[in-house]
């Protein structure tokens, strides 16, 4: 084989050949630091400086090192048909008792209900809570009664159920109310956060009405968003809402007074977005820019016009919904048709927003929902739990859980969280008055009570002012001698006594009548018994002789010589 000498000669590697050449990649980064030092060097003056060793402060924080996992198909959700609407909804929501998600469903629309405990493949005629004539589109647990929620649907009408323990054993098709407002679809329906029975809805109207589900009317409705509604959020204690609209912009609501305190662009993107309220008051945001560039942000109700960060995340076209869990300060991010969840940690140091880790599967999700604190296990250091929904079917779940080698209650990870007691009433709460959510500690575990019954007490529309002012007087409670003394008996009035001792009189006559044609007819069939056993055709029947009445009180029941 022949090698020309030229073609060896043009490569410097070869020229030398007691010189080792660096590979290629090693070459580029020392030939860029040596020319970066030569310019400086022709400088006037200019020494070259020893290199200086770089520290890096690693922030200090519990929740570093936050990881989850997902648990066996055995012990996940499978064959549930999920909802193919295109709204932008969860389809998902969960409590410490049970698992809800909406689903498909022939001849209106309809959601399962499941208990935790049932798990793997769900049959398919497993029962439904099936009662709207279109499409649900949001479905949400009450805080404060874990056997109650509330459904929303294309059919303009939003019903309240009750669920019984242990689950469904048929379907059903009967809520316990009602909430007719709303001239279009309901998408979205929120619970308040410290009243009793207080709800929430918004439907493509434009308009918010908020509802007491006790007596089933409606208490405040906002007319105040140009477009639609694309989410709310109450503040900690349920004294503002925070809201989203088509138009771009995020809006603070005084709901009781009807006023909008402030308002701002939140993204410039047109799609939708997403905003919520953090517990110290902060506003959170989730949207996209103008070119298409999901991002979110994070705002101060005195300036949402200014916000104090804003990070782009990618160029994925799913709306990012912001589960925040206010113990810990913890953001999850997780996108309508993504493969991942990212969460995040607010801080007061700057950049305020910082990122922790992001949690892949290889499967896209069509919907989320997040179990409150009362449901995550404190045993393994639980922190948070998802209920992923996958096209497949499959309802997978997911535990956010931080490492800890002492098997002892956590403290620190584990604050007083939000019990299921409501601080007020919805008539405390519509007169102006505010309360800071009911907490309860976790240590020991949280075990659910008793399902309680939602009672709704329709309000007379006819009444008097004087009557409702009478209905709204609450009861004295009785003193202690009161409270032990037998109830005394009540003393009808007269006119009340001798109607009822009347319908007794007519009542016993009419007894006295049917057991006298009775004793008769026991006789004749008695008396053609005993024609048949003698063999004697029995014979024809004449009409009988008109008889005189009988007395009332002649009890003779002897029968007439022309009777058989």
């Amino acid at each position: 084989m022949e090698v020309d000498v030229a073609d060896i000669k043009r490569h410097n590697s070869f020229t030398s050949p007691n010189i080792r050449r660096a590979p290629i990649s090693k070459r580029v980064g020392r030939e860029r630091c040596h020319s970066y030092n030569a310019q400086d060097s022709k400088k006037p003056g200019s020494r070259l400086q020893p290199a200086k060793m770089s520290f890096r402060v690693v922030r200090s924080s519990k929740f570093r090192h936050v990881y989850g996992q997902a648990l066996k198909r055995e012990q996940c959700y499978d064959n549930i048909r999920v909802s193919k609407s295109s709204w932008d909804s969860t389809f998902c929501a969960v409590n410490p008792k049970f698992l809800a998600i909406i689903v498909e469903s022939a001849g209106g629309g309809a959601f399962i209900v499941l208990p935790h405990n049932k798990v793997g493949r769900i049959p398919a005629d497993h029962p439904l809570v099936g009662g709207h004539k279109g499409p649900v589109l949001d479905i949400a647990w009450c805080p404060h009664n874990d056997n109650v929620i509330a459904s929303g649907s294309e059919d303009c009408v939003v019903k309240v159920w009750q669920i019984p323990d242990g689950g469904l054993s048929r379907t059903l098709t009967e809520p316990v109310v009602d909430l007719v407002y709303h001239q279009r679809r309901v998408g979205l329906v929120l619970w308040h956060p410290t009243a009793q029975n207080v709800l929430l809805t918004a439907g493509s109207d434009n308009q918010i009405a908020i509802w007491n589900v006790g007596t089933g009317e409606v208490l405040i409705s906002l007319d105040c968003h140009p477009d639609l509604i694309y989410s709310a959020c109450w503040n900690w204690t349920g004294s503002k809402l925070l809201t989203t609209c088509r138009d771009k912009k995020i809006r603070i609501i005084d709901p009781r007074k009807g006023e909008v305190e402030s308002e701002a662009i939140a993204h410039e993107g047109s799609k939708a977005s997403r905003a919520i309220f953090l517990k110290h008051g902060l506003v959170f945001t989730t949207g996209f820019s103008r070119m298409s560039e999901r991002q979110y942000s994070l705002r101060t109700p005195d300036a949402l016009n200014e916000p104090i960060v804003t990070v782009e995340i990618d160029t994925s076209n799913g709306v990012m919904f912001p589960l925040y869990d206010p113990d810990t300060n913890l953001i999850y991010l997780c996108g309508k048709g993504d493969s991942v969840i990212r969460y995040f940690e607010v801080t007061p140091e700057p950049p305020f927003v910082h990122y922790i880790n992001t949690f892949q599967t290889p499967d896209p999700q069509r919907g989320i929902g997040m179990m409150p604190k009362r449901g995550c296990d404190v045993a393994t250091c639980e922190i948070a739990k998802f209920y992923r929904l996958n096209n497949s079917g499959l309802c997978q779940v997911i535990s956010m859980t931080v490492p800890r080698k002492s098997e002892l209650f956590q403290e620190d990870l584990y604050p007083d969280t939000l019990s299921d007691e409501a601080s007020l009433t919805a008539d405390e709460w519509l007169a102006g008055e505010d309360a800071e959510p009911c907490t309860m500690s976790l240590k020991g575990g949280y075990v659910a009570g008793r399902s309680t019954t939602l009672t709704v007490t329709k309000r007379n529309a006819l009444a008097t002012p004087r009557d409702r002012e009478r209905d709204k007087e609450p009861e004295r409670s009785p003193t202690p001698a009161a409270r032990d003394a037998p109830p005394a008996a009540a003393t009808p009035p007269p006119a009340f006594t001798a109607m009822v001792e009347k319908q007794l009189s007519d009542l016993v006559e009419e007894i006295r009548k049917l057991k006298s044609v009775i004793v008769k007819q026991e006789n004749r069939i008695r008396a053609l018994e005993a024609t048949v056993k003698a063999g004697l055709a029995p014979p024809a029947p004449s009409p009988p002789a008109p008889s005189p009445p009988s007395p009332p009180n002649n009890h003779d029941d002897a029968m007439a010589p022309d009777e058989v």
